[in-house]
């Protein structure tokens, strides 16, 4: 498994357990979140950057939420 941070691996255990909720969609839910980080001027233009660049990833990908 990837080494994710705390913070990650404690949701993984929470959705994984039950106590957190499971998001079907995930993947446009990851779009999302990283579009908002990526357009959010309170960070620096570094983590704007590799936000956008992994949301710009996803979005031409093949995923398909809707399966």
């Amino acid at each position: 498994m990837y080494p994710y941070c705390t913070k990650t691996k404690s949701f993984i255990n929470a959705i994984g357990s039950g106590d957190a909720a499971y998001i079907p969609k995930a993947v446009t839910c990851a779009i999302k979140t990283l579009d908002n980080i990526a357009n959010n001027s309170a960070l620096d233009d570094k983590t704007r950057e590799d936000a956008a660049f992994a949301a710009a990833n996803l979005v031409l990908s093949d995923y398909n939420d809707d399966a």
